[in-house]
Order: C-alpha cells, then structure tokens, then sequence
C-alpha cells in the first residue's frame, strides 16, 4: 500500500503527469525537457527525483546527460496515462515540441557522421545483401523472445526487425552519435518505449546475471579486441536456455578493412566461435552462411542450463 500510495502522490502534479506522459514515449535527457515544458533544470530535477524514487522513472546516465524513461515496473504510471485523452492541447503540443527536437538530434547526429566519414550503415558500406542477412536473423532467433538484447546496437534497425516478437527489446551502443539515431529511428516508428537503447560497454554489460531471453551480436565481434571476453559477457546476462546468436563476417582476405576500416579481425571461422561460446558457457546448435561479397555467418548458441560455464 505504501509504495502504491507513493506513485499516486508523485504522479498526481501537471508537471509530473507531463513528464511521465513525455517519457512514455522514449527516453529523453534534462535539456530536452527543460526545452518542451520551458521549466528550469532545478525545478525539473526535483520532479525527476521524485519520479525516480517512487519507481515511475528510470535514470540512465549517459556521458554529459542524463536520460529518463517510463520504468518497467511502472504498471500504475501506464494506467493513469491510458485516461489521458490524446487530444489534450498541452500533452499535443509536449509531444510536437519532443518530436521536433528528436528529429533535429537525428539530423545532426547523421550530419556528424558524414562530415567524419564513417560508415555507420557498415552492410551498405561493403555491399553486403542485408535483405538476405536480416531473413536469416529472423529464421534464427525464436518466435517469441520476452526480453531481447542487441549489443552493438548501432541505429536500431536489429531492433526494429524484432520489435513484434519481444515483450521488450533493449539495444545498447558505446556511440551517443548511434544511439541518438537509434532512438530517433524507434520514435518515428512508435516502437519507444518497448524498444529502447542506452548507452553501455560491451565487456561491462550493466545489468544482472540472467537478465534477458535472448542476446545478439551482429557485425560486433571483428570490432572487438578481445571477443572470447565479448561474448563471455553477453552470456553472463542470458537466461539459462537463451538464445545467444552472433551474425559476423566469415575468413576473408581484405585487408584494406584491417588497414582502413577498423576491423580488428579478418572474420571467424566456426572453431573460433564455437570454442569461445564453450568456454562462456554455451554450446553453438547451428550455422549459417549468407553468401554476398563478403560472407556472412550465423551462429546460434543455447546457454546451459547449469550455473557454472561448461
């Protein structure tokens, strides 16, 4: 009862109501809420404060800014929202004045990207049939996932493919410049807040043992200067029985990708992957090959079900 009555009273104030309706909708940072609600940062920050300790907000930091996002537990939060007409002029005019700032985030994140001349859509950039990777994804990963992880987010497109078959789906990215775009891209497509991204370190995962159903890796690992340690991570957060799945480039010989394009590693063959995957803890059940300009490969590994690495 107590902890019920708290979310009332915290949810119970305009100012309040309105952050929970904004954040609902994705995760946003001070700044930008300062911006819709043209409140001070110190008068918003004790409304998040409060917010956060009655568990209807959760905090992300993430390098200078902080973000906030509806929590997963908020199920009271949900309800009172739910009685929110959506034609309410000052919750209409919050979400024109987030939408907008979101797509100049976007629009700048992509122009910092191209000025610096990465390629941040790495399958466009080598030619790679990313129809033909995306169908072998699906094909790998179960029908039904609760909650998925894909490390090395990138601009969320992983997500997005999977979003109708996750009860939730979190994608996580050591790049703010991705994760703006990422988030960007789940906004426009109404898949916030189910699909969500923070910004994390792929060898120091901030979650608990055994947190997700289902992890994936895809075009990760030959960034990776230690990937046994990648991978070993991302098992460590897998339910027993989960679903690891790895989507990388095969053995190849470009070294110009070595060379000039950051990649650490020429592609794995499935010795490599599948003695890595052992020593995490899982054992590879299949591979998959997608034939293009450079091979890809699939492999899919079950986490064990004992507690210990086999």
């Amino acid at each position: 009862m107590d902890e019920t009555l708290a979310q009332l009273r915290a949810a119970a104030e305009p100012t309040r109501l309105r952050l929970l309706a904004l954040c609902a909708r994705g995760a946003l940072n001070v700044t930008d809420l300062c911006a819709i609600l043209g409140q001070s940062q110190p008068r918003l920050s004790r409304h998040l404060k409060l917010l956060v300790e009655a568990g209807l907000l959760d905090r992300h930091p993430e390098g200078a800014h902080v973000y906030f996002s509806l929590a997963p537990r908020a199920d009271l939060a949900r309800a009172v929202l739910a009685r929110l007409p959506e034609d309410d002029t000052l919750l209409a005019a919050d979400r024109r004045l987030a939408a907008r700032l979101n797509a100049e985030r976007v629009r700048a994140a992509s122009d910092a990207f191209r000025s610096a001349g990465a390629d941040w859509d790495e399958m466009r950039a080598l030619g790679l049939p990313a129809a033909a990777i995306e169908a072998a994804v699906l094909a790998a990963l179960p029908a039904h996932i609760g909650r998925l992880l894909d490390i090395g987010a990138g601009t969320g497109q992983l997500l997005e493919l999977v979003a109708d078959r996750c009860d939730a789906a979190l994608g996580v990215d050591a790049s703010r410049d991705m994760l703006t775009l990422a988030r960007g891209r789940l906004a426009e497509r109404g898949l916030a807040p189910r699909c969500a991204v923070r910004q994390a370190d792929m060898y120091r995962l901030p979650f608990p043992d055994a947190s997700f159903d289902a992890v994936t890796l895809q075009m990760v690992l030959h960034y990776a200067e230690d990937p046994a340690a990648a991978l070993t991570e991302a098992a460590r957060v897998l339910t027993p029985d989960g679903t690891l799945l790895v989507a990388d480039l095969s053995p190849h010989a470009r070294a110009d990708l070595i060379d000039r394009g950051a990649h650490r590693w020429p592609g794995f063959d499935d010795a490599a992957i599948a003695g890595w995957l052992g020593d995490a803890g899982c054992a590879l059940r299949a591979a998959t090959e997608v034939p293009g300009p450079l091979n890809v490969r699939l492999w899919s590994a079950q986490r064990a079900t004992a507690a210990q690495p086999a």
